[in-house]
């Protein structure tokens, strides 16, 4: 295997890894984050219906200071979002990525806002 597909299938059996200890329901819903180098997606995910009930991206933040800024806004964003449909409680699913960073901010911002872990 050369080096990319190693560091895929690392990736991959890291979010299986953090993944198979996680279940969001309806009044629960797993928090799951995307991050790409141009952007983050934020979805919240009920499990049981496998139906995304909020998404936020940080193409919906118009200023653009630095990286962890924008995804601080975005933590903030998505708890206001989900304190509007009844929802103070999450499952936090980082997927394969570190807390660190950006991933960090998001869970910040979105506790600053109100929403529990």
């Amino acid at each position: 295997m050369n080096r990319i597909e190693d560091k895929n299938i690392k990736k991959e059996r890291r979010q299986k890894r953090v993944r198979a200890k996680i279940q969001g329901t309806a009044q629960k819903p797993r928090f799951s984050i995307f991050r790409s180098n141009r952007g983050l997606f934020l979805q919240l995910i009920d499990d049981s219906k496998g139906a995304t009930l909020i998404s936020v991206s940080s193409k919906e933040i118009k200023k653009f200071n630095n990286k962890i800024d924008t995804a601080k806004e975005l933590g903030k964003l998505i708890a206001q979002k989900a304190q509007a449909i009844k929802i103070s409680e999450v499952i936090f699913d980082r997927g394969s990525y570190k807390y660190h960073g950006r991933v960090k901010a998001v869970a910040e911002g979105a506790r600053e806002a109100g929403l529990k872990f």
